[in-house]
């Protein structure tokens, strides 16, 4: 099963992957990891994420770049976070893929989904605001809209959580 959860900053969509993760039985968790702390707040949110997840049994994977490559226990239980730093390091990191961000994550997250029992990925909605980008920002909103597009396409379940409330587009509880 995948499940795509989406929401905007601070809307507990992390917490839900989480316990959508635990809901999903018994089994090795891994939490790919994505976001690459480059300063004090970075590392702080690493560090509010790390305690999040303590006790809950997960083993965590930093992959900035080349998901395509990580190898992950069979049968294991996965949670990407976040997909939007992973678009983010693919576009601008320079291990990243680029122009060609869009179909090395699309691979990376199918080769995944062929060696997990589940897969939650965490994104970010970032689409709402009206305002209007130039340049690489547009060019990074781009491309995760249309990764968001696709994961939403492959995926089984697809939740907005809304002020700490799951909101169901695709099937799940909705």
């Amino acid at each position: 099963m995948m499940i795509l959860v989406t929401g905007g900053s601070g809307s507990g969509k992390s917490a839900f992957a989480e316990q959508r993760v635990l809901s999903l039985g018994e089994g090795r968790r891994i939490y790919i990891a994505t976001m690459q702390p480059y300063d004090d707040e970075g590392r702080r949110r690493v560090d509010r994420h790390r305690a999040m997840r303590a006790g809950k049994g997960f083993e965590t994977v930093e992959q900035y770049t080349g998901l395509k490559n990580l190898s992950l226990p069979s049968g294991s239980i996965a949670l990407l976070e976040c997909m939007s730093n992973l678009a983010a390091n693919e576009m601008f990191g320079e291990e990243g893929a680029g122009a060609d961000t869009v179909s090395e994550i699309l691979e990376g997250v199918r080769r995944i989904r062929q060696q997990v029992s589940h897969l939650v990925i965490v994104t970010n909605e970032i689409f709402s605001e009206a305002v209007s980008y130039e340049g690489d920002t547009d060019t990074y909103r781009k491309y995760l809209g249309e990764i968001n597009q696709q994961l939403a396409r492959m995926a089984d379940e697809v939740c907005e959580v809304v002020y700490g409330i799951p909101v169901y587009v695709k099937g799940g509880e909705g």
